[in-house]
């Protein structure tokens, strides 16, 4: 049994590692072989995040995927989180997370067999229930946020969003290296509409 560490973070200029120690060192009072660690730069609402399904696609029948918490693995809508669920379970795969103490009975050698069917029931069921909190906590702060330029804009105080210069320079970065645009937003989630603006604004050919 290996385990695997998910490190997610939604923008490039935020610190996708953060919980990297507090993860190794649950893994390590366990006993657990950590095989590696895949960091990924992505909204957790996006079902397209290539680190994710690296780790599930590396992974075996009983390893651990191990995250901080639920909402580092998904904040989907309900269809999505189904389509990732499956996935996961197709490979017997098995979620612990240090949020949800009902998963680290996943994560304890030696259980009988009884306990290990237990917990594995009872997690399934927090999954679902923490994956639904997640989505909605998502879409409450984007309403949220939406109804805050519209009322800002109704008061003539919208000036838009400034511009998130440590992302756009490391995004410009990744242009002057040769990186598809492809692969940027696979890797930071950015729009083509961002990269379009900073290509032509540095005059970088658009590949």
């Amino acid at each position: 049994m290996l385990t695997r560490l998910y490190l997610r973070a939604s923008t490039i200029d935020q610190d996708a590692e953060r919980a990297r120690g507090a993860l190794e060192r649950f893994a390590e009072e366990r006993g657990l072989n950590v095989a590696g660690a895949y960091v990924e730069h992505a909204s957790g609402a996006a079902l397209a995040r290539p680190e994710l399904f690296r780790l599930l696609r590396d992974s075996r029948p009983g390893d651990i995927l191990l995250v901080e918490q639920i909402d580092r693995l998904t904040r989907l809508s309900v269809g999505d989180w189904a389509s990732l669920k499956a996935e996961i379970q197709t490979r017997h795969v098995r979620i612990v997370s240090l949020d949800l103490p009902t998963s680290w009975a996943m994560a304890t050698p030696g259980a009988d067999e009884f306990t290990k069917r237990l917990f594995d029931a009872l997690n399934h069921l927090m999954l679902d229930l923490l994956a639904a909190v997640s989505a909605k906590d998502y879409d409450d702060r984007r309403r949220r946020q939406a109804e805050g330029v519209l009322k800002a804009k109704a008061a003539g105080k919208f000036r838009g969003r400034p511009e998130n210069t440590t992302r756009n320079s490391a995004l410009v970065g990744m242009l002057q290296k040769g990186m598809s645009w492809s692969e940027i937003i696979a890797a930071t989630g950015a729009s083509r509409s961002t990269l379009a603006r900073l290509a032509k604004r540095t005059k970088i050919a658009s590949t």
